[in-house]
């Protein structure tokens, strides 16, 4: 990768990606993904440059190592089910970058987290439905890394850590999750835990001074209602990653909805 150390620090972000392919879906969806897809889109401008590339933390990939995406073209994972069969048939066509992919792993290397190389692995939904609305033309390369089996947030953090870096080298970080992912009640019941956990987000990542912000992600699972918003956490670790990578630096939340798609609350946040 190429070094502009005359370009301004990129932000970092955690963003929640939504169902499935649902940029495919309007006709099923109707307007219930405007506000998404709006914020998202919104963030070229809040950026204010094109980066050079973006290295994209999904949780919808888990490995024994952190992880790299090698190819300079990757493929399409539909790691989804029970969708329309257009679906299985749509394609994000970024470009790869073995560039940046190297890159990550000398900074992984040099921080002492072992790390691995996938020349294989392609893309999926968790990087290319929030993409489609971030750069619909995809014009910029995408490499994913992934997360890191256990899904310790002290090792996640240690990732952000390790990639910060990058934001100096025109790269941008984008962890890519949901604040809130218990599919077995995702409807109206998720409203009152849902809003609990989203509220406590609010107050540790935005208004919290990082030392605090850092150990309360720590100690996330003792959050009110962490449990029920995460039975399984891989959705909310991205954030750690992105924490990591801005962890002395002032955050703000650039989108929330208190019923999404009818059901819980949700919201995004920019570090740095």
């Amino acid at each position: 990768m190429t070094q502009h150390t005359t370009l301004p620090r990129l932000p970092v972000y955690f963003i929640s990606h939504g169902g499935g392919p649902w940029p495919w879906m309007r006709a099923e969806t109707g307007g219930a993904y405007d506000k998404l897809a709006a914020a998202l889109a919104d963030m070229p401008r809040q950026v204010g440059r094109t980066p050079q590339a973006i290295l994209m933390i999904s949780a919808h990939w888990e490995e024994d190592v952190f992880t790299v995406q090698g190819s300079a073209q990757p493929g399409m994972v539909y790691d989804y089910g029970g969708f329309p069969e257009h679906t299985y048939h749509v394609h994000y066509r970024s470009a790869g970058s073995p560039a940046l992919a190297q890159r990550v792993l000398d900074l992984l290397g040099a921080a002492g987290l072992p790390a691995g190389l996938d020349a294989s692995r392609g893309y999926d939904h968790g990087m290319f439905s929030p993409m489609r609305a971030i750069y619909p033309e995809a014009q910029v390369p995408v490499v994913q890394l992934s997360l890191k089996r256990g899904l310790e947030p002290a090792a996640h953090l240690a990732l952000g850590r390790a990639l910060a870096p990058l934001r100096d080298e025109d790269v941008l970080i984008i962890g890519s999750g949901l604040t809130y992912h218990n599919l077995r009640a995702f409807g109206p019941q998720a409203r009152a835990p849902s809003k609990l956990f989203d509220d406590w987000l609010l107050q540790t990542v935005v208004q919290a001074p990082p030392p605090a912000r850092t150990q309360g992600l720590l100690d996330w699972a003792a959050a009110p209602a962490a449990r029920l918003c995460h039975p399984r956490e891989e959705h909310l670790i991205p954030l750690m990653v992105a924490v990591g990578a801005a962890e002395a630096e002032p955050a703000s939340r650039v989108y929330h909805e208190d019923a999404f798609m009818g059901g819980p609350a949700v919201s995004n946040f920019r570090l740095g």
